[in-house]
């Protein structure tokens, strides 16, 4: 097939997508989708195959899977489940309607990072587009209609990911709630499998989901109804898993600006929730205000486990709705590449480029919660240290701020090695012995509360005590006398690789 015509097709399969399902088939088209017909979840051998894709082809590189049917709890449940769906940045690339898509990581993290950019407005927030609404009868979520006696949530392909996990969970639902006074929230928040028709909802102190239900708690209210949507489209699923709206600010309307059309919406069965009509399944129920349950232990996103948690939130289930044929996406959550991270990169170069001068590139890498890697164009004294203590300053996930120059490609673990052996030494870093952090690291001995470090691994200046003189880089000498060579590599690499593959 000519480079055209990749082209061509590629860009046929850029989204903005209404949903799961056009998402995933646009990743299989891209050759990043690894399909199994069966997988022993009782045995745990899809969270296995999980971390063997990861231990083979890296964070960056495994590919997307889905499992065509599962057996749980001794009993085969039909799928599809797929997973590890936002782990490269060709793919990362595609909900965004970023026309040319290409195996560069680097590129596509750019031209993910810079199209999402013109999302943003000049007061650094993120567009708005307001939903629409569609009768039920054109919502796929609404395909089959349970009830009564017909809810039974066990008998859907929920994992349990863990030994040591509690029970089975719903991970990467969209929780949908509102409160006339305190407004409506959409967020993440784990849902463990209490029974046919009860699951746990946990929602961590501080997020705008425990705020909206503790404010009508402390208001006497004795029930918060919610819907939850399941395997949603990656706009919703981006506002939803990460928090980019204030609290009580409509992350609908921006998950429209996000894909530059409006969601769809319809109205929930049992409460006058709209839900996105495009999502694989809506479940909905009541939260009671004065009842609380044990939820946990449960794996996390640090990948250890968490503890259990008493006195927690659940729901009564009320009415499922699903579209015929069901699509579930799981999180293996500390393993597998669950979130979209494109729009957190453009929001992160937004808001820092105001406050670093130079600033080429911001990147949190898959697996390395807590660690920020900077580059920058550097051109004068203490401009590297300055870059660390901005990034430093954000009480998010920011723990350990690595500082380079701008020809390192941040998305390169072992570019970041090979710079802190050859370039950096240990007296251009600074310790901050006690701030703030949010996230749940388990290194903490008091929550909310850590050390953090700043690298500044820039070629130090002789004003910071560098040498006079640097040596040139190797392959940067290459490139610059041999402009034509790596090209000329990458048209001759089928060959290469005939004459190595057997």
């Amino acid at each position: 097939m000519s480079v055209a015509r990749d082209k061509e097709k590629d860009s046929r399969l850029t989204g903005p997508y209404d949903s799961l399902r056009d998402f995933v088939h646009a990743i299989e088209a891209r050759g990043k989708l690894m399909r199994l017909k069966e997988i022993d979840q009782d045995r745990y051998e899809a969270t296995g195959v999980m971390y063997r894709l990861i231990d083979k082809y890296g964070y960056e590189d495994a590919p997307a899977l889905l499992i065509e049917r599962m057996k749980i709890d001794g009993k085969w449940r039909n799928g599809p489940v797929v997973a590890n769906l936002y782990g490269n940045w060709d793919i990362e690339a595609l909900p965004w309607g970023v026309e040319d898509i290409g195996d560069n990581d680097e590129q596509m993290y750019r031209a993910t990072r810079d199209k999402l950019m013109t999302r943003i407005d000049h007061a650094g927030n993120w567009m708005k587009i307001k939903p629409v609404h569609v009768e039920p009868d054109h919502a796929p979520c609404k395909e089959v209609r349970l009830t009564g006696n017909d809810i039974d949530l066990l008998r859907f392909p929920w994992l349990k990911n863990n030994p040591a996990d509690a029970a089975r969970y719903i991970n990467t639902g969209a929780v949908f709630m509102h409160d006339s006074r305190l407004g409506a929230n959409v967020g993440t928040y784990r849902c463990q499998i209490k029974g046919k028709n009860k699951i746990g909802l946990n929602p961590e102190p501080g997020q705008d989901g425990w705020r909206l239900l503790m404010g009508m708690k402390r208001r006497g209210d004795r029930a918060c109804r919610v819907s939850i949507a399941v395997a949603v489209d990656p706009a919703v699923w981006s506002v939803s898993s990460t928090k980019m709206a204030g609290f009580g600010e409509s992350e609908i309307e921006i998950a429209g600006g996000l894909r530059g059309k409006p969601i769809e919406l319809v109205k929930s069965e049992t409460n006058d929730i709209m839900v996105p009509a495009h999502a694989e399944m809506i479940i909905e129920g009541e939260v009671p205000l004065d009842q609380a349950e044990d939820e946990g232990p449960y794996g996390e996103m640090y990948g250890y486990l968490g503890l259990m948690k008493r006195n927690n939130f659940f729901v009564n289930i009320t009415a499922v709705t699903h579209r015929r044929s069901p699509m579930f996406f799981n999180s293996f959550t500390g393993v597998a590449a669950d979130m979209p991270k494109g729009p957190s990169c453009a929001a992160e170069y937004h808001r820092y480029r105001k406050l670093i001068p130079g600033l080429k590139a911001i990147y949190t890498p898959r697996g390395a919660n807590g660690v920020s890697l900077v580059s920058i164009d550097k051109r004068f004294p203490g401009e590297g240290m300055a870059a660390g203590q901005a990034v430093a300053a954000n009480p998010g996930l920011n723990k350990v701020v690595i500082v380079v120059d701008k020809d390192v490609n941040i998305l390169k673990p072992l570019n970041i090695l090979h710079v802190l052996g050859a370039r950096w030494q240990p007296s251009a870093s600074v310790v901050i012995p006690q701030t703030q952090m949010r996230m749940p690291d388990p290194s903490m001995q008091t929550t909310g509360i850590t050390s953090k470090m700043i690298i500044d691994a820039t070629q130090q200046l002789p004003g910071e005590g560098g040498p006079d003189i640097w040596p040139p880089v190797s392959r940067v000498l290459l490139e610059e006398k041999c402009p034509d060579l790596l090209d000329e590599i990458d048209r001759k690499w089928p060959d290469y690789l005939a004459g190595w593959m057997k």
